[in-house]
């Protein structure tokens, strides 16, 4: 195919201290395994009135597991073999299952498959792509399971279409879809974890509509993109983002800290500015307390999507 928790202006962001994983990233620098590397534009965002046949959302509330495999540094996904992962998962899926047994749950993995680096590495781009037998050994133990598969881009210099459109193969997938981590993604004169990174408006709507394509190209249900945000700074003219018909938008809310810091970030970032669908991370390790999927779900509006690191 073709193809902070409080309130900022727009702005390039330089970064004052660690963010809300970059200890974790910091570990993890070179940590991709077999590193090598691997096209479709839409027009405008349309409004979308009504759920396509097949979308994940609304019916459904989605829980992901997340991380590189083999390091443990990087999230839970690396802590143990998928199997373990997956017998987690679905011991955390019963909390919100019983939390609210009103609206299923379906669990799935969340893989970083371009990982940033403290260094430009032979293309100056800082990022290293995972090796195609990891996406693959991720994709097919998924789709044997029947859970679901996103694959997270940090791009670092490369631009959002150039990293994710390499994942064509894989995302045409049934069962496989996208999340974009804005963090890790610089422009020129910017410097690696001393600036915190953003994707536009535009660069979102790109990727919503080439997942409609790929997904009519492919004839598969409607895909779903996720973007992590936990900061203002990260999505740049956010008000102009819009649902597109065919494929389902999740703004997730990032970020590690104790439940009344993370309540004050899911209000600037997903209360004070929704969009369509909503999400949150929580970090074991980081939370403390981590909270309670009750306490999850009571948070205005309920998320659609919650992630485990």
């Amino acid at each position: 195919m073709a193809h902070s928790p409080k309130p900022a202006a727009l702005r390039r962001s330089p970064n004052p201290g660690l963010t809300r994983r970059r200890a974790l990233t910091l570990g993890a620098m070179g940590a991709a395994t077999a590193l090598t590397p691997f096209g479709l534009r839409g027009g405008p965002a349309v409004a979308q009135d009504d759920a396509a046949a097949g979308s994940l959302f609304p019916e459904n509330r989605v829980l992901l597991y997340y991380g590189f495999p083999g390091n443990e540094n990087m999230g839970i996904l690396g802590e143990y073999e998928p199997a373990q992962v997956l017998e987690l998962l679905e011991q955390e899926a019963e909390n919100y299952r019983a939390a609210d047994p009103s609206r299923p749950v379906k669990v799935g993995f969340e893989m970083i498959a371009s990982v940033a680096q403290g260094s430009p590495g032979p293309d100056n781009l800082y990022i290293a792509d995972a090796s195609r037998e990891l996406l693959d050994t991720y994709t097919q133990f998924t789709a044997d399971n029947d859970i679901l598969l996103f694959f997270d881009v940090q791009m670092g210099f490369k631009e959002p279409f150039d990293d994710y459109s390499g994942l064509e193969e894989w995302i045409a997938q049934p069962h496989v879809h996208l999340a974009i981590d804005p963090e890790f993604h610089l422009r020129e004169g910017e410097v690696m974890l001393e600036y915190i990174g953003q994707v536009t408006a535009a660069e979102v709507t790109e990727a919503q509509n080439w997942l409609v394509e790929l997904a009519a190209e492919y004839n598969v249900p409607p895909k779903t993109l996720i973007v992590h945000q936990f900061d203002n700074t990260m999505i740049e003219q956010k008000d102009e983002i819009q649902p597109v018909p065919g494929v389902d938008l999740v703004i997730d809310m990032d970020g590690f800290g104790p439940p009344d810091l993370k309540r004050g970030t899911y209000d600037v970032v997903i209360t004070q500015a929704p969009i369509e669908y909503n999400g949150i991370k929580l970090f074991y390790g980081q939370d403390e307390p981590l909270m309670m999927a009750e306490e999850v779900l009571a948070l205005d509006p309920s998320p659609d999507l919650i992630i485990y690191q």
